[in-house]
């Protein structure tokens, strides 16, 4: 049975190119700063984002978490959508670990915090109040359908921050989904940012790590922030060397997997007895509902995995697909016909 893998696109698995590429890395310690292949993927992450610096740590998670903890210090406040993937999926860990006062504004189906609400959410100066010190976005946005934020947007934020003296950082996971879909380079969606974070392991197919950029005391900062949090590697280079492929091989591909998602956004919508918007999806994630009576999400999910597709269960009505490189637009087809079938 065909076996197509939709739950998420961090499901991939190296390429034969990145095996080749752990398997050969010269190494050294990473936290003595002696690892000569992170340091080229630091090196490289900096010089496509425009940014002074870098720092390969081991998870998004604690990219944006490391993140936060430079720009805010115990007490102080951040800003962040309330579908942001550090407000909803990381437990919470900007209060349980860093002391860090969340204050959520309501995202827009796209992904944006309204501006006009972002701004009126930043504290005054009271000693009632928590400092407000930073604004987190997501780009592209997990719980938004993989929304991408757009310069002009970015921008505006950019603005607001510089107006109030305090700092921008963007969980850039999927970032260089934005940018393939936006048809902009990747600095462009970094340039606002005083701190933007990508995964490796989500779209992009390596096996483990993320990058945070920013300016270098900034850096040094978070630095000394992913020793606190044990994300200090030794002989990081066998890691690394997969995201050095990662970068060099597999961003311009990434518009197959929106095309793919596009393919199948547009197929589940002419299906009876599930509900989505086709035109919505830019990326490489589609969410739709189920509406057919008697029948919910998690029980079409284990109907269609012995049909050989994965999905993900998102909520009671709501299932999740995610394309990457392991997914073609033969496998999108079985799907939909996987679906059919169990929808009638």
């Amino acid at each position: 049975m065909l076996h197509v893998e939709l739950r998420s696109d961090t499901m991939t698995r190296p390429t034969p190119a990145m095996r080749k590429a752990m398997a050969a890395a010269e190494v050294g310690d990473d936290v003595f700063g002696e690892d000569p292949t992170v340091n080229r993927l630091e090196s490289m992450a900096a010089e496509v984002l425009g940014k002074q610096a870098a720092l390969f740590v081991p998870s998004g998670t604690m990219a944006n978490l490391i993140s936060q903890m430079a720009h805010c210090g115990r007490g102080d406040e951040m800003i962040l959508g309330n579908l942001a993937h550090s407000f909803y999926y990381e437990q919470g860990g900007s209060a349980a670990v860093a002391a860090i006062h969340p204050r959520t504004v309501p995202n827009q189906s796209d992904g944006k915090i309204p501006l006009g609400e972002m701004e009126a959410a930043i504290r005054g100066d009271n000693i009632h109040f928590p400092r407000t010190r930073l604004i987190a976005l997501e780009n592209t946005h997990n719980l938004c359908g993989g929304a991408p934020l757009e310069p002009a947007y970015l921008k505006s934020v950019g603005d607001i921050v510089r107006r109030h003296g305090i700092k921008l950082h963007i969980d850039g996971a999927r970032m260089f989904n934005a940018a393939v879909a936006l048809g902009v380079p990747a600095r462009q969606l970094a340039v606002e940012a005083d701190s933007i974070s990508f995964c490796l392991s989500k779209g992009l197919a390596a096996p483990v790590g993320s990058v945070v950029s920013g300016g270098k005391e900034f850096i040094q900062a978070a630095r000394r922030a992913r020793k606190i949090l044990g994300g200090g590697m030794r002989q990081a280079g066998v890691l690394a060397a997969a995201g050095i492929v990662a970068l060099t091989e597999m961003v311009d591909r990434l518009a197959e997997d929106h095309a793919n998602a596009h393919r199948l956004a547009t197929g589940l919508a002419g299906v009876s007895g599930l509900e989505l918007d086709p035109g919505r999806y830019k990326t490489n994630i589609v969410y739709f509902d189920v509406i057919k009576p008697g029948l919910n999400a998690a029980e079409l999910v284990a109907a269609l995995q012995k049909e050989g597709v994965r999905m993900l269960a998102a909520g009671p009505r709501t299932i999740r697909a995610v394309t990457h490189y392991e997914v073609t637009a033969r496998d999108i087809d079985h799907a939909l016909a996987a679906m059919a079938r169990l929808m009638k």
